[in-house]
């Protein structure tokens, strides 16, 4: 379930000018911000942003994988699969800072292997995502639109989130 959501450039190579954008907004919501307790069940800022952190790298893997020419990448993210493995992430980076400074980096490698990508941003990677009801993907994608929902649905949903969290 897809709808509504085009391809960067009309499906021409990706390049990471919408994604840096979209960082750029989640980084608003973060940066010298405090927030509050999330309500029952939502993900905490904390959470949030080492879902982010978590999302990143396996993105980076995939982006990698396309980069050195596998024939086969595969990207697979489920929302609230990994809460321990967040707050272990959390705990390891010494809280909401230290994982805003890996977000950072994290987000900046992605966005440096896109724009390597060139041609092989085409090439599909069999792709399983989900994100409550609002984003459901279970099939071979182009990566550049993989990417495209990353920068357009994704990172906007948890900006939002954040926004919210917001003390």
């Amino acid at each position: 379930m897809i709808d509504g959501v085009g391809l960067w450039g009309g499906g021409v190579v990706a390049a990471s000018g919408g994604l840096r954008r979209a960082y750029v907004g989640v980084f608003g919501e973060i940066d010298g911000v405090s927030f509050g307790p999330a309500p029952g069940g939502q993900l905490s800022a904390e959470q949030i942003v080492a879902h982010l952190v978590a999302n990143d790298e396996l993105m980076i893997q995939a982006s990698e994988a396309l980069l050195a020419g596998s024939p086969f990448a595969y990207y697979e993210l489920e929302e609230d699969i990994h809460r321990p493995q967040l707050d272990a992430l959390a705990a390891e980076q010494g809280g909401l800072r230290g994982l805003a400074a890996l977000l950072h980096s994290t987000s900046e490698r992605l966005c440096g292997l896109v724009d390597q990508l060139g041609l092989a941003a085409e090439a599909p990677v069999e792709t399983h995502l989900r994100e409550g009801f609002d984003l459901i993907v279970d099939e071979p994608l182009p990566w550049s639109r993989t990417l495209d929902l990353h920068a357009r649905v994704h990172l906007p949903k948890h900006q939002a989130q954040l926004h919210l969290l917001r003390v």
